[in-house]
């Protein structure tokens, strides 16, 4: 599954729109993480407040989605350009790799969500693919 240069220019082009909204999609798509999946939420037991919008959920939704504008801006070369963070997941947080897969589920959920008119079948399609490739760059360490 590649992503074509028309499925990077609809990645980069749909990513420039969400900016405007990035601390409510990255606090909604935590938050509706650690509600749907709550098995989810053994990595963050050190917070005090796992609700939704709480606190460190909105801090911590803001680096994931951070953290996929910058996998954005490496669209042509996730596998290197991810690389240090593959190796934070794997190797310090020790996080399951089937939990990239979750979050990005739930922030599918909220994309469409948040735009209804922008979240086109192509657009969802190319985000789709985009984040499956960096899931499986973020896996890269595990092998």
């Amino acid at each position: 599954m590649t992503l074509s240069a028309k499925d990077k220019a609809a990645v980069k082009g749909f990513m420039a729109k969400m900016k405007s909204r990035s601390e409510e999609i990255g606090t909604e798509t935590l938050s509706r993480m650690l509600v749907v999946y709550p098995q989810t939420k053994s990595y963050f037991a050190h917070w005090k407040d796992l609700s939704p919008g709480s606190g460190p959920v909105k801090e911590h939704g803001i680096i994931f989605i951070n953290g996929v504008y910058e996998a954005a801006e490496k669209i042509d070369d996730l596998k290197n350009g991810l690389l240090t963070l593959s190796e934070l997941h794997a190797f310090m947080l020790r996080v399951d790799p089937v939990n990239f897969k979750i979050f990005i589920h739930c922030m599918l959920v909220v994309l469409s969500m948040l735009f209804p008119e922008d979240f086109t079948p192509q657009v969802h399609l190319a985000v789709d693919k985009f984040l499956a490739q960096v899931a499986l760059a973020l896996s890269e360490k595990y092998r």
